[in-house]
């Protein structure tokens, strides 16, 4: 046989990529949890560790795996954490709990098999022993799609969800939110001015500073229009968060965005509103917000309003 009949042997071998062994050495330490298959369309691919025993599914905003769907009891099944084992029992649900299509008998612990399939009134949940490594791949997806990719914050399908989620446990624990919202002023201008690169740069630089100097860990940070941002913040009081906002403002009147040499003045407008008792979602408080934010702006940009 002639030489150009030859294939090369070494093409065939097979290489790990840095990729793929990262994601082995994380799934190492992955625990178990649960990744939803069928519910709400924002919450698909969510996961739940399971890193403590004793842990509730349900609708009430304090269980562990809280998931706002009606078919789902208020405390419907309860996993039991013991030496690495994951079991589960029905908590004698409205509609039932059915593993692999096998309903439950209320309070007789079942033990989970990896890829076990949960169904939970209509909502359905998949369970993973811990080390899988799809653990890992279905975070990073989820997250993805959660993720302003310009930013790194938090985009608008993301607030959305956590709205919900953090209005209902303010309302649980009887704690104050506030809704903080507020755009870079004169942002067309920026764009025009220095091109759509400088843009970016300043949305960019501006969720950093934010996000690393400004706010709390369990304050939710996110963008939910081209130049808008959102923070929601739990627990604190209107003149908290009042200074809160000046602060956010002042800062970002003095820090220097330098785009390839040139530096931009940029300046904030702020609107704020606090959960009141008749409210009935967080959209209520965004709204508030909001308006607040247009009556800074129409005020004469660069200030904090409240609603």
């Amino acid at each position: 046989m002639g030489d150009t009949d030859e294939q090369p042997l070494d093409k065939t071998s097979v290489v790990q990529s840095d990729t793929f062994k990262v994601r082995i050495a994380q799934a190492g330490e992955a625990p178990p949890c649960l990744v939803l298959l069928v519910g709400p369309a924002n919450e698909v691919g969510r996961q739940w560790p399971l890193e403590a025993t004793d842990l509730i599914i349900g609708r009430v905003p304090t269980a562990h795996v809280h998931i706002e769907d009606k078919s789902v009891s208020k405390s419907h099944a309860k996993l039991m954490v013991v030496g690495g084992e994951v079991s589960l029992i029905d908590l004698e649900s409205t509609n039932k709990t059915i593993i692999n299509d096998r309903i439950l008998t209320p309070l007789q612990p079942y033990k989970l098999k990896n890829n076990d399939q949960i169904k939970c009134g209509n909502i359905i949940l998949k369970f993973l022993e811990r080390g899988n490594i799809e653990t890992v791949s279905v975070a990073q997806t989820f997250n993805k799609a959660l993720i302003d990719p310009l930013t790194g914050i938090h985009n608008r399908g993301a607030l959305n969800a956590a709205g919900v989620d953090i209005f209902n446990k303010s309302r649980v624990l009887g704690h104050s939110l506030g809704v903080i919202v507020f755009d870079i002023d004169h942002f067309k201008q920026v764009n025009d001015t220095h091109g759509h690169p400088a843009g970016d740069f300043v949305l960019k630089e501006l969720a950093r500073v934010v996000r690393e100097t400004l706010i709390r860990g369990n304050d939710y940070f996110a963008r939910y229009g081209g130049e808008e941002f959102c923070l929601l913040v739990l627990g604190s009081a209107v003149k908290q968060i009042d200074e809160i906002c000046e602060r956010i403002r002042k800062t970002i009147q003095e820090h220097t965005f330098t785009f390839q040499g040139t530096t931009i003045p940029i300046t904030i407008s702020i609107g704020f509103s606090l959960i009141k008792q008749e409210d009935k979602g967080w959209s209520d408080i965004f709204a508030r917000a909001d308006k607040a934010l247009y009556e800074a702006k129409h005020n004469g940009r660069n200030r904090v309003s409240s609603n």
